[in-house]
Protein backbone atom coordinates (compact mmCIF):
# COMPACT_ATOMS: atom_id res chain seq x y z
CA UNK A 1 0.00 0.00 0.00
CA UNK A 2 1.35 3.81 -1.13
CA UNK A 3 1.27 6.26 1.58
CA UNK A 4 -0.73 8.84 -0.17
CA UNK A 5 -3.81 5.97 0.02
CA UNK A 6 -3.46 5.12 3.57
CA UNK A 7 -3.40 8.95 4.40
CA UNK A 8 -6.43 9.33 2.58
CA UNK A 9 -8.20 6.38 4.33
CA UNK A 10 -6.71 7.66 7.80
CA UNK A 11 -7.87 11.13 6.61
CA UNK A 12 -11.76 9.94 6.23
CA UNK A 13 -11.33 7.71 9.65
CA UNK A 14 -10.16 11.41 11.09
CA UNK A 15 -13.83 12.23 11.46
CA UNK A 16 -15.90 11.39 14.49
CA UNK A 17 -19.34 11.08 12.24
CA UNK A 18 -17.66 8.55 9.61
CA UNK A 19 -15.31 6.95 12.51
CA UNK A 20 -18.63 5.76 13.93
CA UNK A 21 -20.20 4.97 10.85
CA UNK A 22 -17.47 2.92 10.19
CA UNK A 23 -17.23 1.49 13.68
CA UNK A 24 -21.01 0.03 13.46
CA UNK A 25 -20.61 -1.28 10.05
CA UNK A 26 -17.42 -3.40 11.44
CA UNK A 27 -19.03 -4.69 14.04
CA UNK A 28 -22.31 -5.46 11.64
CA UNK A 29 -20.03 -8.18 9.71
CA UNK A 30 -20.36 -9.14 6.50
CA UNK A 31 -23.70 -8.48 5.89
CA UNK A 32 -23.34 -5.07 6.47
CA UNK A 33 -26.52 -2.48 7.42
CA UNK A 34 -29.30 -0.60 5.54
CA UNK A 35 -28.54 3.19 5.14
CA UNK A 36 -31.52 3.43 7.28
CA UNK A 37 -30.25 1.14 10.22
CA UNK A 38 -27.24 3.24 10.79
CA UNK A 39 -29.45 6.50 10.66
CA UNK A 40 -31.64 5.30 13.09
CA UNK A 41 -28.88 4.09 15.06
CA UNK A 42 -26.50 6.86 15.31
CA UNK A 43 -29.59 9.55 14.52
CA UNK A 44 -27.18 11.23 11.74
CA UNK A 45 -29.40 13.57 9.06
CA UNK A 46 -30.30 11.11 5.86
CA UNK A 47 -28.22 14.57 3.90
CA UNK A 48 -25.34 14.44 6.21
CA UNK A 49 -25.00 10.41 6.32
CA UNK A 50 -24.95 10.06 2.71
CA UNK A 51 -22.20 12.58 2.78
CA UNK A 52 -20.28 10.64 5.24
CA UNK A 53 -20.89 7.40 3.56
CA UNK A 54 -19.70 8.67 -0.11
CA UNK A 55 -16.46 10.12 1.60
CA UNK A 56 -16.05 6.51 2.95
CA UNK A 57 -16.74 5.02 -0.43
CA UNK A 58 -14.55 6.83 -2.30
CA UNK A 59 -11.39 5.60 -0.50
CA UNK A 60 -13.25 1.65 -0.58
CA UNK A 61 -13.72 1.45 3.24
CA UNK A 62 -17.07 0.74 2.86
CA UNK A 63 -18.99 -0.73 -0.25
CA UNK A 64 -22.72 0.02 -1.47
CA UNK A 65 -25.27 -2.50 -2.80
CA UNK A 66 -29.03 -2.10 -3.52
CA UNK A 67 -31.44 -4.42 -2.95
CA UNK A 68 -34.92 -3.08 -4.29
CA UNK A 69 -35.34 0.15 -2.98
CA UNK A 70 -32.87 -0.75 -0.14
CA UNK A 71 -29.27 0.76 0.28
CA UNK A 72 -26.78 -1.61 2.09
CA UNK A 73 -23.46 -0.75 3.24
CA UNK A 74 -21.11 -3.45 4.47
CA UNK A 75 -17.37 -2.62 5.47
CA UNK A 76 -14.53 -3.23 3.00
CA UNK A 77 -12.41 -5.60 5.49
CA UNK A 78 -9.96 -6.53 3.35
CA UNK A 79 -9.30 -2.76 2.96
CA UNK A 80 -8.84 -2.43 6.39
CA UNK A 81 -6.67 -5.45 7.18
CA UNK A 82 -4.57 -3.59 4.27
CA UNK A 83 -4.18 -0.51 5.84
CA UNK A 84 -3.94 -2.04 9.65
CA UNK A 85 -0.97 -3.86 7.76
CA UNK A 86 0.16 -0.92 6.51
CA UNK A 87 1.03 0.47 9.92
CA UNK A 88 1.95 -2.68 11.45
CA UNK A 89 4.42 -3.81 8.49
CA UNK A 90 7.70 -1.73 9.83
CA UNK A 91 7.32 -2.21 13.64
CA UNK A 92 10.28 -2.14 15.17
CA UNK A 93 12.14 -2.03 12.13
CA UNK A 94 14.64 0.36 13.20
CA UNK A 95 15.39 -1.32 17.01
CA UNK A 96 18.40 -2.90 17.22
CA UNK A 97 18.87 -6.32 17.92
CA UNK A 98 21.08 -7.19 20.61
Amino acid sequence: MKIEKAAEQLLELGHVTRLSIYQYLVKAGHSGLSVSEIQNQLDVPASTLSHHLSRLIKVNLIQQTREGRVLRCIAQFKTLDDLMGFLKDECCSTECCT
